[in-house]
């Protein structure tokens, strides 16, 4: 009997994959009916004070990024996202994990939020603005800079991740071990999957 070849990794999980799309889904959804209700009903000129000022609602157009950073290169950032959403498709090839997928789920509704504002918005094509409309503490981003839903998907999908990195979880689903685990020994095999 001839000795078994090297295991092929495990593909994604419908779950997670299920998970990832529906928290895209969901991120991209929620962004655009917010940025829809923003541009219809408030006016620039007139920020919305809301929580006894800890958020304003001060309707902008950014060209750049956060902060306005690379206002002056706007086709740039279709480009990066268009780099985000490869990037995200080469990490599911073994998603395994919900709570991963949630991660990249509201990275790449984030993502598509903004790249929608860049494609679909004036003044054009690869050159649109983002529509941005929360801020935090004072209007207009006066101590903060001003965003929107995509922009927080992006932000807390990102804090996930690093907390899932710093916590030994795996896109697989199992756990990395440390390098003062004594190994299988301890009641675990190694590389076992835990929810």
């Amino acid at each position: 009997m001839s000795a078994p070849g090297p295991q092929t990794p495990p593909g994604p999980a419908p779950r997670a994959v299920a998970v990832l799309a529906g928290t895209a889904v969901l991120a991209v959804a929620t962004d655009q009916i917010v940025k829809e209700l923003s541009v219809q009903h408030l006016d620039p000129t007139e920020p919305v004070r809301v929580l006894g000022g800890l958020i304003y609602l001060s309707l902008l157009r950014n060209s750049g990024a956060a902060f306005s950073l690379g206002s002056g290169h706007t086709w740039v950032f279709p480009l990066i996202t268009l780099a985000v959403i490869g990037w995200i498709a080469w990490m599911t090839r073994r998603l395994r994990s919900v709570p991963w997928a949630v991660s990249l789920g509201l990275v790449l509704g984030g993502a598509l939020g903004n790249l929608g504002d860049r494609l679909f918005r004036a003044p054009g094509p690869f050159r649109g603005h983002v529509v941005d409309m929360i801020s935090a503490f004072a209007p207009y981003g006066e101590r903060f800079a001003v965003f929107n839903v995509a922009d927080s998907c992006l932000t807390v999908g990102v804090c996930l991740a690093i907390l899932l990195e710093l916590t030994g979880r795996q896109r697989d689903g199992s756990r990395a071990r440390r390098a003062a685990d004594p190994g299988p020994g301890n009641g675990q095999a190694a590389g076992e999957v835990r929810p």
